[in-house]
């Protein structure tokens, strides 16, 4: 995301191309931080051969033109290990909460209005909202003051952060609520199956 947000920040880009632009930006983040990164091919295979070999080795060229060759990144996900460290936390509940915070750090990465905070304060923020969502912690107050001193931000700016994060997972929780409800809606109007695309219900057909 940090790739795709920085080329199409100084780059127009149309979205017929996006898909391949999002591709090459996969590609060169495995390539940086995985031991064994996508191949072409599978990036290929996972477009569904929408996009050719060559078209995304000639774009990791202009991605990497952009971006200066500058791909040594710091993202909200390098901060969670250093941060929960240094944190009272039982030592069973470490993991979970850094798999809550993960998650609430994805969901920032899909939401415009985090992009004005900087990744310490979206990875301080999506962890203050894991302790409080799994109540690990005693007192909220506390862990927010704690969480502010670690990373040298600002208590108010971090609990307004805090509070955007969880309000987006509220938002997030009743989109995913509305869908399901709409899906159960027509699959009963189908007599309990799913509705298919075609004019003619196919489980109606008898071969």
């Amino acid at each position: 995301m940090n790739y795709l947000d920085r080329f199409l920040s100084s780059v127009p880009v149309q979205k017929n191309r996006l898909q391949l632009l999002g591709a090459v930006c996969m590609l060169l983040a495995s390539k940086l931080r995985e031991t064994m990164p996508l191949t072409v091919e599978k990036l290929c295979i996972y477009t569904d051969n929408s996009i050719t070999p060559q078209q995304l080795l000639h774009w990791e060229l202009l991605v990497l033109e952009k971006l200066k060759w500058d791909l040594v990144s710091v993202i909200a996900n390098d901060f969670l290990p250093h941060i929960l460290h240094r944190l009272p936390l039982p030592p069973d509940n470490v993991e979970l909460v850094k798999k809550h915070a993960q998650t609430f750090i994805a969901l920032c990465a899909t939401d415009s209005t985090f992009v004005m905070y900087p990744p310490s304060m979206i990875a301080t923020g999506s962890i203050g909202a894991a302790i409080h969502g799994l109540s690990v912690s005693v007192s909220d107050e506390a862990m927010t003051e704690l969480l502010a001193g670690i990373t040298g931000t600002d208590v108010d700016c971090l609990k307004a952060c805090q509070e955007q994060i969880e309000a987006a997972l509220a938002e997030s929780l009743k989109q995913a609520s509305q869908c399901q409800q709409e899906f159960s809606a027509k699959a009963a109007a189908y007599g309990g199956s799913q509705p298919t695309g075609t004019p003619t219900d196919v489980t109606d057909v008898n071969l």
